[in-house]
């Protein structure tokens, strides 16, 4: 068997995949790729138009079926309202793509407590019970995948954004935890880490790109979505535990988990997007 069947081999079309965040940025270049490989598609996101909009997009362009679902996945018992509506319309789902995510800088002491209940309902709980809803049906099939989107923000700790990266490191510990469990029973669980990506999660943010004051370098820095996808999506069908995509983000990772404290601490005092005495 060549190299190329056996990565072929590794996925099913049959499969029908669920996609969170799924109109805009890696989630919808993720859904698209999986479209082209004839995948059926349940995409879910609050944003019912934009979310309709592409999967008629997807539908005509790949002749996949495709089932919208809006549900803003930062609310309280999300997950079990989403699995409600599976059920209702006889969605078993093999590949969840657990994908939906927001970001913003602040410190601790100075962030809306709404906003970080939000923050903490779509990166935490969330995607952890549906781990456990969807998890249980696949491993009574013993067949499936579930893809954790975190990010290199997972190796270190840094200031103003305490409850991104504390979220994105929690995904990282539970999907290695999990992917032990499910495991013996055939079922993947791949985590993907991207460092920053032009997507829509960065507007308003000073990592916005071409927001003012950033240089083109800075913005050719920034990973493209659809490259983000493609390793995400062919890491996952070779049942790999965790990949980061880009060798220079696999470098800023491996140099977070190293920084010293001290060094952090004085960087803090001088970041011109933080407060300070």
């Amino acid at each position: 068997m060549t190299r190329a069947t056996s990565r072929a081999a590794t996925y099913n079309s049959a499969d029908r995949a669920l996609i969170t965040g799924a109109c805009s940025g890696i989630g919808r270049e993720i859904a698209t790729l999986l479209a082209s490989r004839g995948h059926e598609l349940v995409l879910v996101s609050q944003r019912p138009v934009e979310l309709q909009a592409t999967a008629d997009v997807l539908t005509a362009e790949y002749g996949v079926r495709t089932h919208a679902i809006p549900l803003d996945l930062a609310t309280t018992d999300a997950a079990g309202r989403l699995v409600a509506v599976l059920d209702e319309r006889g969605l078993d789902i093999d590949i969840a793509i657990l994908n939906a995510g927001l970001f913003f800088f602040g410190e601790v002491a100075d962030v809306d407590p709404a906003r970080a209940a939000a923050m903490l309902e779509l990166h935490v709980v969330t995607p952890s019970l549906l781990a456990h809803h969807l998890g249980a049906r696949m491993r009574t099939r013993r067949h499936g995948h579930i893809l954790f989107m975190s990010s290199i923000s997972a190796w270190g700790d840094f200031p103003g954004i305490a409850f991104y990266g504390s979220s994105k490191r929690y995904l990282r510990s539970f999907a290695a935890t999990l992917r032990s469990e499910l495991g013996v029973w055939g079922v993947n669980v791949t985590l993907v880490a991207p460092g920053a990506t032009a997507t829509p999660l960065f507007h308003g943010t000073p990592l916005e790109p071409g927001g003012a004051g950033r240089s083109s370098l800075a913005d050719r820095f920034m990973g493209d979505p659809a490259f983000v996808a493609r390793e995400a999506v062919e890491a996952m069908f070779a049942r790999k535990a965790e990949v980061i995509p880009g060798l220079h983000w696999r470098v800023m990772a491996g140099l977070a988990s190293v920084t010293p404290t001290w060094l952090i601490d004085r960087l803090r005092q001088h970041a011109p997007w933080l407060s300070r005495p």
